[in-house]
Formats: structure tokens, sequence, C-alpha cells
């Protein structure tokens, strides 16, 4: 059969992972900083077991049933208290919709508000899996630069500007403001004011991703979340359990106006009917025990060190030209090469003949137009890994200057 003819449209506007594809090229022979995963010795494992058998002997005809398509009262009552500590506020948990991880939340909000030909605007370069769960939905993605403050506003609003003017439907911005992937760069106060400002002259939404925001390492204080800034119900907020308790649960949330959440209820129902109940009685008990915020300054500690040790593998070894930024939160360096490399061509060369790979940065710029940059993991290499695997990067990067 030729599966081709049957295809619609719009699959075939579906593009496979880069990173996906890459992890099925790794070896126990290669170093990656290819993933995206957290450090396994972050994981509350014991509390975790502790609290699925407390689950299952005191709630499993709850727990092991069908669930509510929003979530469990009990998470969401936590997640409330929880988001209320870093100063965000909602009226009540019918604020609140639990997902499965927070990429199904991408997914729903591509579902919910992109026509063909709408715009969005995204950071430039943005988070991969959200431009390719936005672009199935036909979009046009307008990607702006970012600084060593964040995204651009003053080009943001621009870009709004002449948007609007051509006569042109802008959907909603999506940003990562803290810890951002790929970057590791985190939006300054002074950013996070104007782009609210901007959203609000021009009645705009705003989606902000806070993977990062709960373990965030900085040497200061971070920033308020937008939504926590947020006084007119601009943002659409999307978290996730995966980065501060363990991805293999796949919960997220999404906070934002009861009107919101309704629509997401209605995308979701057709999606899955409804999270993981048995997850969300876990992690509704990892919040009220106080686990998770118990666990957050050890993960902050094991990823600020690492963090570290790659900084400093990077200005060991590093050829003269390469540059890199300094993350404050989040899992990654974002690394430029002199442009006259193609880091998406020297992949294979580093996997192959040096034994290291990482994620070519082509694919997160929304009109892929860079093609000398990298992202680099740090959270899930050892020690002694992510000197290694930096000290043959700069081999395979050498070998491509001087050629």
């Amino acid at each position: 059969m030729d599966i081709d003819r049957f295809l619609s449209d719009r699959s075939r506007l579906m593009k496979a992972s880069e990173i996906r594809e890459l992890l099925k090229w790794v070896n126990e022979n290669v170093i990656s900083f290819g993933g995206g995963m957290p450090d396994p010795s972050s994981f509350p494992v014991k509390e975790i077991m502790e609290i699925t058998r407390d689950v299952l002997s005191a709630k499993a005809e709850k727990a092991l049933q069908y669930g509510t398509t929003g979530g469990i009262l009990e998470l969401k009552e936590e997640l409330a208290k929880f988001m209320g500590k870093v100063g965000i506020k909602i009226n009540g948990p019918e604020d609140i919709i639990i997902t499965v991880g927070s990429q199904e939340a991408l997914d729903i909000i591509g579902r919910l508000f992109i026509n063909p030909g709408d715009y969005i605007i995204t950071e430039s370069p943005t988070y991969l899996a959200a431009l390719q769960a936005f672009r199935i939905y036909g979009p046009r993605m307008v990607g702006i630069p970012m600084d060593s403050e964040g995204v651009r506003v003053d080009l943001l609003e621009e870009a709004v500007r002449k948007i609007i003017n051509d006569g042109g439907k802008l959907k909603f911005i999506y940003v990562v403001p803290t810890g951002q992937n790929p970057t590791g760069i985190t939006m300054s106060d002074e950013r996070r004011k104007a782009l609210l400002d901007v959203a609000s002259r021009y009645d705009l939404a705003i989606v902000e991703d806070d993977p990062y925001g709960y373990i965030y390492f900085g040497d200061d204080e971070p920033p308020a979340r937008l939504k926590a800034m947020d006084s007119e119900g601009r943002v659409i907020y999307l978290s996730t359990f995966s980065k501060i308790a363990a991805p293999g649960l796949r919960l997220g949330w999404v906070a934002a106006s009861s009107e919101v959440i309704r629509w997401f209820e209605l995308a979701k129902q057709s999606i899955d009917l409804h999270t993981s109940t048995l997850n969300q009685y876990i992690a509704a008990e990892l919040l009220r025990r106080g686990v998770i915020e118990k666990n957050i300054p050890r993960t902050k500690e094991i990823y600020r060190s690492k963090r570290d040790l790659m900084l400093q593998a990077l200005s060991e070894y590093m050829p003269s030209g390469v540059s890199w930024t300094r993350p404050s939160a989040g899992m990654f360096i974002w690394l430029t090469t002199p442009e006259r490399i193609d880091t998406g061509e020297m992949l294979g060369t580093a996997i192959k003949k040096y034994g290291v790979a990482y994620v070519p940065g082509k694919s997160f710029y929304p009109n892929e137009e860079r093609h000398n940059d990298m992202r680099l993991n740090f959270t899930y290499p050892t020690p002694q890994q992510i000197f290694e695997g930096i000290k043959r990067l700069a081999l395979v990067i050498a070998e491509y200057l001087n050629a």
C-alpha cells in the first residue's frame, strides 16, 4: 500500500525531531550532549516509591480509574499553592488543566489558536519541539533575535506593527523567559515588563513556557514570571514536573483564565480523555509532602555544578572564534562557531570520528536561517564525560576551522 496517497496535507508539515533522530545514532562509545534529559540522580526515587505504594494502598479505586479531563482536584489545589509561592495568583482550580507534559499543551495551543496563514511570534532561536507542535497547523512564524537580556522587544514590536499594518492575524507570542531552550538565556525584568506592555497595547496573548524557572541557579534573584506580572489575563502559563520531579511521570500543567482552560479541556477530550490518574495522585502527594520543594535545591546544585564544569571545559579547550552562553537556569549551553562552519554538516564527523554528539542549531530557528550554532546539554552527561566530550568537540571544530 502506498501510504503517501492517504496522508493529509497537514501530516506533510510534520518534521522529525532532530534531537530524536540524533538519539538513534548515539551508542555507548559516543559522548552525547544531544538530549534534553535531566540528571537521573536528581529524581526523588525513594519518595516516589513510597508515595506510589501509599496511593495504591489508600486510593486505588480512584487512582486506577478514569478521571476528569481537567485533572484531579487535589493536584490542581496543590499546584495553585505551589505557583502562589512564586507570585502566580489564580482564581482557583478551574484556572488549571493537567496535561501529558507541557508538550501536549503546546500541541493544544496550536489546535486552538492557529489557522493556516496566521502569524505567531517566537524568540529566535527557540524550543525546537514547540516549532514542531505549531508548524503542523500552518502558521507563518516570525522569529525575533535575542541578546544577553532575552528577546529584543524593540524588534518584536516592529514585527507586531508590520503584521498588523499588513492585515495579518497575529495569534500569540511564544517565549521561554527563564533558562531559555536552547540558549540558557534568562529574560531581564525590564524586557519582561516591556513585553507585557507590547502585549497590552496591541491586545495580544503571550504563551509563557516555564520548564526551568523552578530550578534557577543564577547568582542573582530569579526574575518574576510573566504570569505573576500579568494584570490583564494575557499570559497562558505552561510548566512541567519533568524538571522538578521526573520526566517519566509525563505531567505538565497550564494556568490561564477559566475560559481559556475550558477550551483546553474541549481539545484534550478528543486527544486522550485525561492525563494519567495514578501519576496525578503521585504528583499531588509529592507537592503536599514537600518532596518537590526539598528536592529543588539539590537539583539546582547538581545543575549549577555541571554547568560550571562545562563552562570551564569550554574555556580550556575551545579554539578562538568560538563563543557560548552562560545559562542561569535550564539544561543547555548555546555554542556559536565561526560562520564558515555548518554544524549540521559537521555532526557526522563529530559522531563517527570523534565520538561526540550535539544538536545542530539550524532547526531551532523558525526559518532555519543560521547554520553555525549548536545546543549542548550539560545535565545528563557525567562530569568525566563533560570534560572529555568538550575536548573532543574542540578537536572537531579545530579540524573544520583549519580545513
